[in-house]
């Protein structure tokens, strides 16, 4: 292993916020602190602290009672990309690219490793970052489990377990009331957080960016549901869902796909639905609920151990790769983290695979999924 002492580790928190954050800024502290005696410096709001120069010193004392905290204690920025950004506290208007003034700045800094907590946007940028020669090591981050090489990240367990919360309450009042209730999730282009909280929070209807939906398959599930005396709906639509030969509702923030700012289709729904049908049809949108609030006991665990094995890694010379946890082949309770290359994942957002087992669950118990037919073959009782 190589020896650390007297090395500077420098880390950044970059994207959205997620719970879990601040259990890897605490971990990646005590680790390469108390581990390897290194000096740990926390970049302040990304990767735009890399153009603004912000930053500061990290000690035990700094990270001491933050694991339960939502939030990151650095600061995020999601709309900065170091190859072509407008520093408008410098004064710039236009964007311009500033990779080789971060590398220089980190390279005077006499950083041995950057830590790079982010999505799949924020790996993209890494790995292009290492290509230039800096030397970094990712760190799965975000509420919507879509990085390609791991099978998990932190921040999606809490996500769907606020969710859950929601649609249990939802439940009540839909019922009281007798109405479609529904409810738009995060997720952008994938659908984990609506897949894996519509099926805990029991759902009539999950609406998902993988498979286009049928609105006509929407309303016959409401109608056969009020037929047959169960009077009141719950409709979770992920915000990447599209209808069959329609598209996505997003917000143009940037160039890059990852800056989009997804929402509408929840909406969309309530409108299409209100006009086909008597029943009265309402819209929750969790929206940045969804981010905020104490992170749950394993998203806690799972920074913790992420933030761990990523100063492992840079102990190992594992530059230019993000650590991740595979399939556990020894069981649930016994994770396998590994080396993944930042260009991996980086390469876009991972899908939810139409032959997972949760979408087979979901097909089992008769939740609607928008597809084309499938109302057709279902039993009178579902």
């Amino acid at each position: 292993m190589t020896n650390l002492q007297k090395r500077r580790i420098a880390m950044l928190t970059s994207g959205g916020d997620a719970p879990g954050l601040n259990a890897v800024i605490r971990a990646v502290t005590k680790a390469a602190i108390g581990a390897y005696g290194c000096t740990v410096l926390g970049i302040e709001d990304g990767y735009e602290g890399c153009i603004t120069r912000g930053y500061r010193e990290l000690t035990f004392d700094d990270v001491r009672g933050i694991l339960p905290r939502g939030g990151t204690i650095l600061g995020a920025s999601n709309r900065c990309n170091p190859f072509w950004f407008a520093n408008r506290a410098g004064g710039e208007t236009e964007p311009r690219d500033h990779s080789t003034d971060v590398q220089k700045w980190l390279h005077d800094l006499e950083i041995d490793a950057l830590i790079v907590i982010g999505g799949d946007g924020s790996m993209a940028v890494a790995s292009e970052l290492h290509l230039l020669g800096v030397p970094i090591v990712g760190v799965p981050k975000t509420i919507d489990n879509d990085i390609r090489g791991t099978q998990v990240t932190f921040g999606f367990d809490t996500a769907v377990t606020t969710v859950v919360d929601a649609l249990d309450k939802l439940h009540t009042t839909a019922e009281s009331h007798h109405r479609v209730m529904i409810v738009e999730v995060m997720g952008r282009t994938a659908g984990w957080i609506a897949l894996y909280a519509g099926l805990a929070g029991g759902a009539d209807v999950i609406l998902l960016p993988e498979i286009p939906f049928d609105l006509d398959e929407v309303r016959r599930k409401i109608e056969r549901r009020a037929a047959e005396g169960r009077s009141f709906t719950i409709v979770v639509v992920a915000e990447g869902a599209k209808p069959i030969g329609g598209t996505e509702i997003y917000e143009t923030i940037g160039s890059q796909p990852y800056e989009r700012r997804y929402g509408g289709m929840g909406q969309w729904v309530l409108e299409q639905l209100g006009s086909r049908m008597e029943q009265e049809v309402r819209l929750v949108v969790l929206g940045h609920l969804q981010r905020g609030g104490s992170p749950s006991s394993r998203d806690r665990l799972l920074g913790t151990m992420f933030g761990a094995a990523a100063v492992r890694m840079v102990a190992n010379g594992q530059t230019g790769q993000m650590v991740a946890m595979e399939s556990e082949a020894g069981g649930p309770d016994r994770p396998s983290f590994v080396a993944v290359p930042l260009a991996v994942a980086g390469a876009g957002a991972r899908l939810v695979p139409l032959n997972h087992p949760a979408i087979a669950a979901a097909q089992d118990l008769h939740i609607c999924l928008g597809e084309p037919g499938r109302l057709k073959t279902e039993p009178a009782t579902a």
